[in-house]
């Protein structure tokens, strides 16, 4: 399926601006472009033949988030994501890819040992100065033209990630009889939030019966937000390589982004003509986020915390993507 194939849709747009008020992008710089009827305009002229494809689209094609905020508010739901990964995807395919892209999605990604030491390199550069002397040189400007800010916003990274600290493939025993959990490693999990994942794994353990960490790789998102489904279906083929044989009776992840992609393997990736369809969908019907059973799991009279204010933030896969936002706040309440 191509962007033409959506064709019906876009035109579907009326644009009434409701679209403006969601937008992040919009509210951050306040130019149409950025915003979802802004950008459809683009596809239709893309498709219309009134506009070229070429590097100049690149700006209003790759800032979208793709977080679903303007679906939400749009009338006719129109699934603007959906339009513009695919748009993302023919945009590699008529004017190139980047190398550094290429690196990241089939030389880093589906090897976690690599993707560890890439972030220990990074790590050292933090700590000794080096990324900022870079940054001031313009030396990290190779990297895209975001990374110098974007590698600001780690303020230090862990010492050890997590599948340094849990060996992937263990069974943990758990406090509970029945279920056998698989625990999905999220590549930001292992490597930026390690401490988060152990305490998830934690309070897995204490209702399961054993708790596994997986030797995943990443679950393909970033390469198919990216627009490169064919390295985003490679990752894919990998983690239904590593998962398919086992005898879980639950995979979870704390990442809702994973859960999320993850649940859509047998849609997007392996759709039904697709000769992994079955074990894709298989697969999906295992995924839980782990906000979908932490409620549920956890015994009445838990131990309540001491009265405190907490700031919860929606993320976009869990509650767009997936559809809980129920879940994670029954879970506050009950604290």
């Amino acid at each position: 399926m191509g962007l033409r194939d959506h064709y019906d849709e876009i035109v579907r747009c009326n644009r009434c601006g409701f679209c403006q008020v969601a937008c992040p992008i919009m509210r951050a710089t306040g130019h149409e472009a950025g915003v979802a009827r802004g950008r459809i305009a683009l596809l239709r002229a893309l498709i219309e033949g009134r506009l070229d494809w070429s590097e100049e689209i690149e700006e209003p094609l790759f800032t979208c988030l793709l977080c679903g905020a303007c679906t939400t508010n749009c009338f006719p739901a129109l699934p603007t994501a959906e339009f513009i990964t695919e748009a993302r995807s023919e945009y590699l395919d008529r004017v190139g890819r980047n190398p550094l892209h290429r690196m990241l999605f089939d030389h880093l990604l589906p090897f976690p040992d690599r993707l560890r030491a890439a972030a220990h390199a990074a790590a050292f550069g933090k700590k000794s100065g080096l990324s900022k002397a870079a940054k001031a040189l313009g030396l990290l400007r190779f990297l895209g033209r975001d990374f110098p800010r974007a590698e600001e916003i780690v303020e230090q990274f862990p010492t050890s990630a997590l599948r340094e600290r849990l060996r992937a493939g263990r069974a943990l025993r758990g406090g509970g009889d029945a279920v056998r959990v698989g625990y999905f490693v999220g590549c930001g999990m292992d490597i930026i939030c390690p401490d988060a994942a152990e305490a998830t794994i934690g309070v897995l353990r204490s209702f399961a019966r054993s708790v596994t960490v997986l030797n995943n790789v990443c679950c393909g998102l970033p390469a198919e937000s990216y627009g490169d489904r064919r390295a985003a279906q490679r990752l894919a083929q990998r983690n239904l390589e590593i998962l398919s044989g086992s005898d879980f009776d639950v995979v979870i992840t704390d990442c809702s982004s994973c859960a999320a992609f993850l649940k859509k393997y047998p849609k997007i990736l392996f759709p039904p003509d697709h000769p992994q369809h079955g074990a894709a969908a298989k697969l999906a019907s295992r995924i839980r986020d782990v906000v979908e059973v932490v409620g549920a799991a956890l015994p009445p009279g838990s131990p309540q915390c001491a009265p405190h204010v907490v700031t919860y933030h929606d993320p976009c896969h869990a509650s767009r993507g997936q559809g809980l936002s129920k879940e994670p706040r029954e879970i506050l309440r009950s604290l």
